[in-house]
């Protein structure tokens, strides 16, 4: 016995008719803040061993891309 399908009795409504919950608009807008915010924060972490050349090039340039 083969099932009916459901239709809709109600059109569409025109224009935008969909609610999102509050945390839908908070939730991402905050993630990408939190991230932001890493970004541009202080870096004043150091690598423990590497080379002295490679330490002042990246240096150099954190400097540069401050300014």
């Amino acid at each position: 016995m083969a099932a009916r399908a459901h239709t809709r009795t109600n059109p569409p409504a025109s224009g935008l008719d969909t609610r999102l919950p509050w945390w839908a608009v908070v939730l991402p807008a905050l993630a990408f803040a939190v991230l932001l915010l890493m970004i541009t924060g202080p870096g004043e972490a150091r690598a423990a061993t590497g080379d002295p050349s490679v330490t002042h090039l990246v240096e150099r340039i954190q400097q540069t891309l401050s300014h």
